[in-house]
């Protein structure tokens, strides 16, 4: 029987470890942040796919990108629904909602209902967590 979700893409830490600069191990594995405005897209208006940097899996497009003002690169939708996995995140005394790739689980920031039309959605996602494949 087809399916149209991809097979989620599994690691040990020590691989991940490996393959991720420090910087990105701490914000894909551990759920980590980068200091606002200091991300490498955080203002970037380049074109093309934001993939990411743990799995290569398409997450968002620079057509989605704008400038929320918060700091990080933000989007109002990803690329595909079903690339990217919400979950409740109580830390910090916050209610926030985490967003993750749904292929490898690494960390990509946090979704608000503050954004703009079409959705009213802002993912706030993590320079770090990317990688921008430009438009040809």
């Amino acid at each position: 029987m087809a399916t149209d979700k991809k097979e989620k893409l599994r690691k040990s830490e020590d691989e991940w470890r490996q393959e991720l600069t420090p910087e990105q191990y701490h914000i894909l594995r551990e759920r980590g942040t980068e200091r606002a405005f200091t991300g490498e897209y955080a203002h970037s208006r380049e074109k093309g796919v934001y993939r990411c940097a743990a799995c290569n899996q398409e997450l968002f497009s620079s057509d989605t990108k704008y400038d929320s003002g918060s700091g990080w690169p933000s989007f109002y939708e990803p690329a595909a629904p079903e690339h990217v996995d919400n979950h409740d995140d109580n830390a910090f005394g916050m209610r926030r909602v985490e967003v993750a790739c749904s292929r490898c689980g690494s960390h990509l920031g946090h979704v608000f209902e503050d954004g703009p039309r079409p959705t009213g959605l802002r993912y706030c996602i993590n320079s770090a967590s990317l990688k921008l494949e430009p438009k040809k």
